[in-house]
């Protein structure tokens, strides 16, 4: 198994506009993505084989897309069609044809696959209650400076809360949680207990009662993430974050808040929007903290219980980087308390 067996985000369905072709990078490959005369995306290697210019600096038409160095033409397979200075002595030649991939679109989302033969036939993933009746989506893309695995990480951790997003999402109370990690089939599930009413701004609105709060978080290899809330009826939230590896140090992470408020959908909406981007805003800066740190000192950790859950995410991850099936590590379980 390796990463590039899996399907990666490269934009949400409705920026990919006709006659649009967007830049992205994943696991370093830079790709040209667009969509053809049919509508259906396209994704290139984001190189002109004639002089090496970037296709994604040039233009669409008519589901082509065309260098702007000096016009070459390239169809959705990415072969050739055109040469302008070869004039009416053109001929479409199977050598004239840069790198394609594949593509698909689900929830709302454009993937893309870089390997065309998979170790084994992997799914784009599904998003949790995405347009089910009584959901509403709020989304937000960010970059991160550092890699997929501290920022997956980073999504589903609980004690940094108090620290990066104090009052926003959480206070230090020193209030004595409990937690039951389970890693099992190259995911982790973390389960919390005696969570009340420490959630921040809208914790009055979340949790009006002080009710009993059931708190999930989720890992899935290789790198999507979610955080599923249940406080009662239309009290309900996931956030499920997609982390899309650009290159070593940079991520580009596709999240989703999707809630279940009942009457209150629409009207909350632009409160979700701005609380989610200014919480992500303060892990970015947290972020790009540690990855200066690691650059210069490297990544030695010092983990305490409550990082449990870190280190089950990371030796998935490990495993998928060594070219190995992390669905065979042991099935592990661990009870933990921690403070918050």
């Amino acid at each position: 198994m390796k990463f590039e067996d899996f399907w990666y985000v490269v934009a949400q369905s409705e920026q990919l506009k006709p006659n649009k072709v967007l830049s992205r990078t994943v696991l370093g490959e830079w790709l040209a993505v667009f969509r053809d005369e049919n509508g259906e995306a396209v994704a290139l290697r984001d190189r002109c084989m004639h002089r090496n210019s970037r296709l994604s600096s040039g233009q669409v038409c008519q589901g082509q897309v065309h260098c702007p160095y000096h016009g070459w033409v390239y169809d959705n397979n990415g072969t050739v069609v055109a040469v302008p200075a070869e004039g009416d002595d053109f001929k479409q030649l199977q050598a004239r044809r840069v790198k394609h991939y594949e593509t698909c679109e689900q929830d709302g989302y454009v993937y893309v696959r870089l390997t065309d033969q998979p170790s084994e036939e992997f799914e784009p993933f599904p998003m949790p209650h995405y347009q089910e009746p009584g959901w509403a989506t709020v989304r937000v893309i960010n970059r991160f400076r550092n890699n997929v695995t501290n920022c997956a990480e980073n999504f589903i951790d609980i004690p940094h809360t108090a620290s990066v997003h104090p009052g926003v999402f959480r206070t230090p109370r020193r209030q004595k949680l409990e937690m039951t990690v389970e890693r099992q089939k190259g995911a982790v599930r973390a389960e919390y207990r005696n969570e009340t009413t420490n959630l921040g701004w809208y914790a009055k609105f979340l949790n009006p009662k002080g009710g009993k709060i059931r708190h999930t978080d989720y890992f899935f290899m290789p790198n999507v993430t979610s955080v599923e809330y249940d406080m009662g009826p239309y009290r309900q939230l996931w956030i499920t974050s997609q982390s899309v590896p650009e290159t070593e140090d940079s991520t580009l992470v596709y999240t989703d808040v999707t809630y279940n408020y009942g009457i209150w959908n629409q009207l909350a909406r632009p409160f979700i929007h701005w609380t989610a981007q200014h919480i992500i805003g303060q892990d970015v800066a947290a972020l790009d903290l540690q990855q200066e740190v690691i650059k210069k000192y490297g990544q030695k950790f010092a983990n305490t219980p409550a990082d449990t859950i870190h280190t089950f995410v990371e030796s998935i991850r490990d495993r998928i980087a060594a070219g190995e099936d992390p669905r065979l590590l042991p099935d592990q379980s661990v009870q933990v308390t921690f403070w918050v």
